[in-house]
C-alpha cells in the first residue's frame, strides 16, 4: 500500500536485555524521532497526524495518513506501555511507535536474529549479587542490509569500533576478543548461581526456537509488568522459562 523504506543503521537503537556473567543479549528498536522522520519523508509533514485516546486506563495512539486517491484519512492504532522513568510520556511515545509499526515503519526489526554478545573484561558488574552490564558499554548498529523486507546482514560494534556481532555468522567482520574470566568469588551465592543457570536456559531455548527478542520482551512486560529480564528474580525467571516453553513448545 505504502512504499516505506527500511530503517538505516543510524536510525536503529540497541538495548541490553538478558545479562549473565558471560555476556548479554540485545534488542534492536526505533525511537519516535525515527518514526516522525520517516513519516515526513514518505508522506510529507502535512499529510499525517497523530491522536491519543485513553480507553479503560490504557493510552492508545492513532496515526492517520492522508490518502489522496480516496480523499480520506487512513488510520492505524495501537496501545502503549509506560516506561520506568516518565510513565505518561513513555506510554505516549510507545503507543505512537507501535502505531507506526502497524503502518510499516521499522517492521523489519522483527526479523532480527537473537543477538548474544560475549562480554569482555570489566563489561559485567556482579558486585551487587547479580550480573549487570556496565554503563560504559555502548553497542550500536554498524551495518545492516535487507532482502525482501527482512534483515539479511547485521553487524553490531562497540564504541572502540570492534565488531561484536555478525549475522549470518562467519559472513565477515572482526572477531571480538575472548572474554576474560570473571572473579568467580562474586558468583558463589546459591541464588546468583541459580539465576545465571535459569538465564542460560532461557538463552538456549530462545536460540533453539528462534524466538524474536521482541516476543520475550512483550512476555516479560505482560506477565510481570517489568521492562526487562534484568528486573526478574529467580522465581520469575523460572516462570518466564515455563511460559516460553508453553508458548513455543518444549525442546
Amino acid at each position: 500500500m505504502w512504499n516505506i523504506r527500511p530503517l538505516r543503521a543510524d536510525e536503529i537503537e540497541v538495548r541490553a536485555q538478558i545479562v549473565n556473567a558471560n555476556g548479554f543479549s540485545v534488542l534492536l528498536y526505533k525511537n519516535a524521532r525515527a518514526d516522525m522522520n520517516v513519516l515526513d519523508e514518505t508522506f510529507g509533514p502535512s499529510n499525517w497526524q497523530r491522536r491519543h485516546l485513553v480507553v479503560k486506563n490504557n493510552l492508545f495512539c492513532s496515526v492517520l495518513i492522508w490518502d489522496d486517491e480516496k480523499k480520506e484519512w487512513i488510520e492505524k492504532q495501537d496501545v502503549g506501555k509506560p516506561s520506568n522513568a516518565e510513565a505518561e510520556k513513555g506510554e505516549a511515545s510507545d503507543s505512537f511507535k507501535r502505531a507506526c509499526t502497524n503502518i510499516g515503519i521499522g517492521r523489519e526489526l522483527y526479523t532480527a536474529p537473537f543477538i548474544w554478545i560475549r562480554s569482555l573484561k570489566d563489561e559485567i558488574d556482579s558486585s551487587s549479587g547479580k550480573p549487570r552490564l556496565s554503563y560504559k558499554v555502548k553497542i550500536h548498529v554498524h551495518r545492516i542490509e535487507y532482502s525482501e523486507k527482512k534483515i539479511s546482514f547485521l553487524q553490531l560494534a562497540d564504541e572502540a569500533g570492534n565488531i561484536r556481532f555478525t549475522y549470518p555468522q562467519g559472513s565477515g567482520g572482526n572477531a571480538p576478543q575472548e572474554p576474560q574470566t570473571q572473579n568467580q568469588g562474586q558468583h558463589n551465592t546459591k541464588q546468583g548461581q541459580q539465576r545465571e543457570g535459569v538465564l542460560s536456559e532461557i538463552v538456549d531455548f530462545v536460540n533453539a526456537k528462534k524466538i524474536p527478542p521482541q516476543a520475550v520482551s512483550e512476555m516479560v512486560h505482560q506477565k510481570f509488568k517489568k521492562q526487562s529480564t534484568d528486573a526478574l528474580n529467580v522465581g520469575e525467571l523460572k516462570a518466564l522459562l515455563n511460559a516460553l516453553r508453553q508458548a513455543y513448545g518444549s525442546r
